[in-house]
């Protein structure tokens, strides 16, 4: 059963059952946090540590994965609107040392366009995975604490081929918003990560969330995370609580928590932090994956009601991913964080039809008319 705190508004059935629906699915835990009109709504489902009984907290802290993507690209934007930066600028302006093809912008790292390979891997021309560095199952188990340097992983992407030109396709990379840290770091003239505390997380007050470097540390309280990975034909189960994402620097390297997610994702949405055509610019869908500038844009369609959510969802290397999706204004918000523990499950198959189930739950319910 999942454990339930309301702090608003009526009980909510449907989003405790919605939350169950992951740990049925075969996640060791989730923790969800909703806000809508109704007012805020907490829960948890499943365990905070295999063999235990006790619920993940609601307050709890978790890698979020790609969900940094939003945070750098709010980043990058807020230099923009400063004038140190501009959007359709070449980014080998800035970051002469790497050689980087002159028609690649700004806005093309933020949106995707840019060409480059990510350097965790692609997808091949025939869809099979052609890996990169390694950033999952026992490769990624017996290196998780090796420190990388954003300029190493640049130039380990930079060794292979362009998948296309400049701006002519679009192709999720990592490669794009480690290259943006840099970008930001040489524009702004600090550490992304001290400029990251001065321009949003102390003035939105999110004293949960931490640009982690190469420490492996999740601060306290946090559920634990699990990798399940086939070693020399056995399955083994290995707590990845500890890890050092300095594989995914500015990409998907962040700790947060549903609060501060909350936080972040509406005042952001909500016009708190960026100018109104900045903002504007970022919530454009763009090319075959809906992409604007660090925010997916997805039409829920005639079933929820012709309703739009924004998000980006995360996922780090081992144990833990995120959720962050809102109304494109900041006013109705779904954030949570869960973890993988021992079953045998694909999380890409079991996740999205559980993650479906919730967002109907949240966006759909009381958009469709009987």
């Amino acid at each position: 059963m999942s454990e339930s705190h309301y702090t608003a508004g009526p009980e909510r059935p449907d989003l405790q059952k919605a939350v169950q629906e992951f740990v049925d699915a075969g996640f060791a835990g989730i923790q969800l946090r909703v806000h809508d009109e109704r007012g805020e709504w907490t829960g948890s489902a499943g365990v905070l540590e295999l063999g235990g009984s006790d619920k993940p907290p609601t307050d709890g802290r978790f890698w979020v994965g790609s969900s940094t993507k939003t945070f750098t690209a709010a980043l990058v934007l807020h230099l923009v609107s400063d004038g140190v930066l501009a959007l359709d600028a070449p980014v080998a302006d800035h970051l002469p040392e790497f050689g980087l093809d002159e028609r690649i912008t700004v806005r093309m790292l933020l949106q995707h366009t840019s060409g480059l390979p990510s350097y965790t891997g692609d997808l091949g021309p025939d869809g099979t995975f052609v890996p990169g560095i390694p950033a999952v199952g026992k490769p990624w188990v017996d290196n998780r604490f090796h420190t990388y340097r954003p300029e190493e992983l640049v130039r380990f992407a930079l060794a292979e081929p362009a998948r296309f030109e400049p701006g002519t396709d679009q192709s999720y990379s990592n490669t794009n918003y480690t290259l943006a840290l840099l970008l930001i770091e040489k524009a702004g003239g600090h550490s992304y990560a001290e400029q990251m505390q001065q321009r949003i997380l102390e003035p939105l007050g999110l004293r949960d969330t931490v640009v982690p470097g190469d420490s492996p540390e999740l601060p306290e309280p946090h559920a634990h995370g699990y990798c399940r990975y086939e070693d020399a034909g056995e399955w083994k189960v290995v707590d990845v609580t500890r890890q050092n994402l300095s594989l995914l620097a500015g990409a998907g390297d962040m700790i947060s928590t549903t609060r501060d997610l909350h936080t972040f994702f509406s005042a952001l949405l909500g016009g708190r932090l960026l100018p109104a055509p900045l903002l504007a610019e970022m919530r454009t869908p763009h090319g075959m994956l809906n992409y604007g500038l660090g925010l997916f844009v997805q039409d829920l369609g005639p079933d929820c009601g012709g309703t739009t959510i924004v998000h980006h969802n995360g996922g780090a290397p081992g144990g833990y991913g995120a959720l962050m999706i809102s109304t494109p204004d900041g006013s109705r918000t779904l954030t949570a964080g869960l973890t993988t523990g021992d079953a045998a499950i694909d999380p890409a198959q079991v996740f999205p039809q559980a993650l479906d189930k919730l967002i109907k739950a949240v966006f759909c319910n009381d958009r469709v008319k009987d």
